[in-house]
């Protein structure tokens, strides 16, 4: 898949709490599959995580009402603990996640490549809403 004449998409957001607990959040497969998702119908029944550089990840995300699913996998390029998260998805396309301390609350920037079958700004914001659940998890 091309995707070298798209500009990347960036989102973020500030969460409560400490690096150390928002990158257990982030990496724990029992915590991925309570955020990984972008609203309400919706579920990640199955979460598998190897968070180091070369390890794979996949995370199972469903309609709750059984009508559609689909695999988000791929593998990590660079891990670096505390402050950088950077992978590649099945299908090519590239991500990088900031992570940065600020005092009690972290900062999260996430930068990806956009697929070409949807318009940017619902990617935008489908990535946006998995990012503000994975905030609410946190922070409840």
């Amino acid at each position: 898949m091309q995707t070298s004449d798209k500009t990347a998409v960036t989102i973020e957001a500030i969460v409560n709490a400490p690096v150390d607990k928002v990158w257990k959040y982030w990496s724990e497969p029992e915590h991925i599959t309570q955020w990984a998702f972008a609203s309400d119908d919706w579920h990640a029944p199955r979460a598998e995580n190897d968070l180091r550089t070369g390890g794979k990840f996949l995370t199972r995300m469903e309609a709750k009402d059984g009508s559609f699913g689909f695999d988000f996998g791929g593998e990590y390029t660079q891990v670096v603990k505390h402050e950088l998260i950077e992978y590649v998805m099945g299908d090519g396309r590239q991500v990088k996640v900031i992570f940065t301390p600020q005092g009690n609350e972290t900062k999260i920037v996430s930068t990806f490549d956009p697929e070409d079958m949807n318009p940017i700004e619902m990617q935008r914001d489908g990535w946006q809403a998995i990012l503000d659940n994975f905030k609410k998890h946190v922070e409840a």
